[in-house]
């Protein structure tokens, strides 16, 4: 599989955006992203941008991605629907402008922030975020392929065993063949035993459970075959009070190996890790605490953890000609 994070400190939650107690320092986040790519073919690194056009969208996060591209990293960008009203005016066209100053380091680019999920900040609080998702994998795949780029266009979406759950069957009735044709992918947000406790010993029953459903009860029901692969695009577990770091290693490594070894049964091509760094490594909630180092930059356990499971898991770079 493909690996990669996101390297930023900035994060949301239901309650607004958590702002890093430092500034993103990006040489330490280089070396850090160095040590964890060591001598894997690449590393993506996560970045999202923000569409708007009634309000003031948030930044750019991290604020210069490309300048964490080097060694053969690629860009994995996010570009999120967060327009209040619904309106898709100028929608069409900032997702080909982001595929267009992506730059030759873009290799996937995923439409909105999980469509699925109605719970503010994430794109599917959104009016109007399935012709939104519809019109931009399109749109991104068009200019793409103008471009004569290889990338990647995809969604993600988050869990869902409610049976009354229409997302998926929505999406299958409004999307036609432009948009099957162009998607390459349909990513997974999933963070098992951090909102609802797993029994222990069953943490690896869970991750099966989530990924098979996925792939057999929810994309067929949007008429999405299984030649398109499925990614994780978001997983991690935080520290913080009460939540071990030694905690936090044994849980990724047993969700990546777990996924690893689906991967060929389920047409699981990608992994990325949320996050690099905490926001703010003394706060009482939960959600600053994802990171493999914390807001000071010196590393948890899990650090080592996902540089030893890269090494292993990922595919080796190319020996020079």
């Amino acid at each position: 599989m493909t690996f990669g994070i996101y390297p930023g400190g900035l994060l949301g939650n239901e309650r607004g955006i958590v702002h890093p107690v430092s500034p993103d320092e990006p040489d330490r986040i280089n070396e850090a992203l160095d040590e964890l790519q060591g001598a894997a073919a690449t590393l993506s690194v996560r970045a999202y941008r923000s569409f708007a056009a009634t309000v003031t969208p948030y930044g750019p996060t991290p604020a210069d991605p490309h300048a964490h591209l080097r060694r053969g990293r690629t860009l994995d960008l996010v570009l999120q629907f967060r327009e209040p009203s619904g309106a898709l005016d100028g929608w069409p066209e900032f997702v080909r402008e982001a595929v267009r100053s992506g730059g030759p380091g873009l290799a996937s680019v995923q439409i909105c922030e999980e469509p699925n999920l109605d719970l503010p900040p994430v794109d599917g609080s959104v009016p109007n975020v399935l012709e939104a998702l519809v019109q931009g994998v399109i749109a991104a795949k068009e200019e793409a392929l103008a471009l004569g780029r290889r990338v990647a266009v995809g969604f993600n979406a988050v869990p869902s065993f409610d049976p009354a759950d229409t997302f998926w069957s929505d999406l299958g009735a409004l999307a036609g063949p432009r948009f099957r044709q162009s998607l390459d992918y349909v990513g997974l947000d999933f963070f098992p035993d951090v909102f609802r406790p797993v029994a222990p010993g069953r943490l690896g029953d869970a991750v099966t459970a989530v990924l098979t459903s996925y792939r057999s009860t929810s994309l067929p029901k949007a008429g999405i075959p299984a030649t398109v692969p499925i990614r994780i695009c978001e997983n991690g577990w935080p520290t913080g009070p009460g939540r071990e770091e030694r905690r936090q290693a044994a849980v990724l490594d047993t969700v990546i190996r777990t996924t690893a070894a689906l991967a060929a049964e389920l047409n699981i091509d990608g992994y990325s890790l949320f996050a690099l760094r905490d926001a703010d490594s003394g706060a009482e909630d939960l959600f600053p605490h994802f990171g493999l180092l914390r807001d000071d930059y010196t590393p948890k356990a899990a650090f080592a953890a996902y540089r030893d499971l890269v090494a292993e898991l990922g595919a080796p770079a190319s020996p020079p000609r």
